[in-house]
């Protein structure tokens, strides 16, 4: 693996002291390698296999427990422009997901064992990086540290992190949505489309009638549903909504919302289904699919039984069904500053979805400034904080907004950027917003020193 320095001026000094990583998920790994790009040893703890979680089923660095999705691939979404933001300096992870990445429609996809494998390979060849297989339970007492242990923190750190911020924390429920089979799927009852012809026939669709739509609500809101612990309290991410929750706020929500059939012609009939079941490739041989926006809290035999209505699915062999676990999140505009640091203790840093993020792509980009700061820290240069009018900036501006009451998790999004001078709307707005984003984002890399995609010191080839 190659050395460098950022802009031939943050190069770290031989015996350069290292950083302590808690967390082998997205935002630590992206934070660990930016590190290790620029020179700084790096200890990256990760509990897994040594201690597990309700969600994961590997020991691989940064597996992906909810979609193999990244969502939009178009700089007309504000995640969208977040990736190529992150593609601009250096992104570990988005390098990986270019490489591994299936046919989704507008969105970017990746084979998930191929993503986690090839990700946890370039760690493993990183000379930097000490990968520690360890729950660590506590913040370590000296040094600069990145806590990026994720929204399945574990219950000591937890602890440790409640009782060091002085807040009560928060938390909300976050729903895993089922895969079944490609060759379970009776192809004669769908069709494969992307609303409104969008990335081709990415998707297959089953759909459905006007009967078979009430009729199916009507089972998700009968079905027995895993009970909730008498300790916890549900509050669920509103972009990642079990179907039974929003199946209960009427019996026309999934129509508009998961299920909406909007854009999507049946061309056995010419018309446009009452509502429809979307499948994603969820591996890049297409033999599993993943019910797309179907995160559910049903037990797993209600799960067969209902899901089994869907047409197409009626002889569906799940390999996962969905399940529900909690997600940890802190109140970040109380207790963490622009640049990730706590204001209360500057050589900890916090990352990844445990700020109040909700994302992979949002995650991976916290770790990735997070790593960066470090780094400069190091450096004896000061940290700094992308310009408000990115996609990162933006998003780490709602975070930190001391004045925001209520806190809630939020996704990268257009709604979070400063107006515009002009009066544009609809997509014009979007490509202004994105062309401006950029061209800061250009400015402030150069006026930082921070290494560009094309200078950066080291590439995934590297390390794979």
């Amino acid at each position: 693996m190659g050395a460098g320095s950022e802009a031939g001026r943050l190069h770290s000094a031989p015996g350069t002291p290292g950083v302590t990583v808690i967390g082998g998920g997205l935002a630590g790994v992206e934070a660990a390698w930016q590190l290790a790009a620029r020179d700084v040893p790096v200890r990256l703890f990760e509990m897994r296999p040594c201690r597990a979680t309700e969600a994961h089923h590997t020991d691989r660095l940064a597996e992906l427990v909810c979609s193999n999705s990244f969502r939009s691939a178009s700089l007309e979404s504000g995640v969208g422009l977040l990736k190529e933001e992150m593609r601009r300096l250096g992104s570990l992870v988005m390098c990986i997901a270019d490489r591994t990445r299936l046919p989704a429609g507008a969105a970017l996809a990746v084979d998930r064992d191929q993503f986690a494998e090839q990700l946890t390979a370039a760690i493993a060849a990183t000379p930097q990086v000490d990968v520690v297989r360890e729950e660590l339970t506590v913040i370590p007492d000296d040094g600069l540290v990145i806590v990026a242990s994720g929204p399945l923190t574990s219950p000591a750190l937890s602890a440790h992190l409640q009782e060091r911020l002085g807040e009560r924390q928060l938390y909300f429920y976050d729903a895993i949505a089922p895969i079944v089979t490609a060759e379970s799927i009776d192809r004669t009852q769908v069709f494969p489309a992307s609303r409104y012809g969008k990335g081709g026939d990415d998707y297959l669709n089953c759909p459905m009638s006007r009967e078979q739509y009430y009729a199916f609500v009507q089972a998700v809101l009968d079905a027995e549903k895993v009970p909730t612990k008498n300790f916890e309290r549900c509050v669920y991410f509103e972009g990642c909504m079990p179907i039974e929750e929003m199946a209960r706020r009427g019996p026309d929500t999934l129509a508009f919302g998961p299920m909406r059939p909007v854009g999507l012609i049946d061309p056995r009939t010419g018309r446009r289904p009452f509502a429809v079941v979307q499948l994603r490739q969820d591996d890049r041989a297409a033999r599993l699919y993943n019910l797309v926006g179907f995160q559910t809290k049903m037990t797993y035999p209600a799960q067969r039984q209902v899901l089994r209505m869907i047409p197409g699915l009626e002889q569906a062999e799940f390999v996962r069904l969905g399940s529900l676990h909690r997600n940890t999140f802190i109140n970040s505009p109380s207790v963490l500053g622009p640049t990730l640091q706590l204001r209360r203790c500057a050589r900890v840093f916090l990352a990844g979805q445990l700020i109040g993020i909700e994302g992979y792509v949002e995650s991976a980009a916290a770790g990735l400034l997070a790593g960066l700061n470090c780094a400069r820290i190091l450096a004896g240069a000061p940290p700094i904080v992308p310009p408000p009018t990115t996609a990162l900036g933006s998003l780490l501006a709602y975070v930190t907004d001391r004045t925001r009451r209520d806190f809630q998790p939020m996704n990268t999004n257009y709604g979070l950027f400063p107006p515009l001078p002009t009066a544009a709307r609809g997509r014009d707005k979007r490509a202004q917003l994105a062309a401006c984003a950029l061209r800061d984002q250009a400015r402030w890399i150069a006026e930082n020193g921070v290494v560009a995609s094309g200078d950066r010191p080291v590439t995934a080839a590297d390390a794979v």
